[in-house]
């Protein structure tokens, strides 16, 4: 499970993440401050891709994965513009467990489009999750 370490970074990132998000959208448009983070990430991605050399294959991207990392991308823009705004107008800590009902999602899609199994473990933790997120409603 080499996948692990760095799930659990991302996990802590995105964490931090919606607490610098909430203090960095309040008193400015929510998407502006989407637009300033984004080149922060544009600027963060593309320096770690040429410090590990990455930039000299890009010439040799197939036409596939081209098409699926631009609607990738159409699709994280949204959910980032989706998810400030949401940051602007309600508390980070209902905000967050909500924006992370993409797991069942997530894991729906990967059976469906992927093939990917999904064992009664997963379905009973996602349950459980998805429960958790929706009582944060209340």
């Amino acid at each position: 499970m080499r996948w692990l370490p760095y799930a659990l970074a991302s996990a802590v990132a995105s964490a931090l993440t919606a607490i610098l998000a909430k203090l960095g959208v309040e008193g400015l448009p929510s998407t502006l401050a989407t637009a300033i983070r984004t080149v922060v990430v544009v600027v963060f991605a593309w320096g770690m891709a040429v410090a590990l050399g990455e930039q000299r294959t890009l010439s040799s991207v197939p036409a596939r994965s081209w098409t699926f990392l631009l609607l990738s991308g159409i699709g994280t823009g949204t959910a980032w513009l989706a998810y400030f705004r949401a940051l602007q107008l309600g508390p980070a800590s209902r905000v967050a467990p909500i924006d992370k009902l993409s797991l069942p999602l997530t894991i729906l899609l990967a059976a469906l489009w992927l093939g990917e199994s999904i064992s009664w473990k997963t379905v009973l933790g996602v349950t459980l999750m998805t429960v958790g997120a929706l009582l944060t409603l209340g």
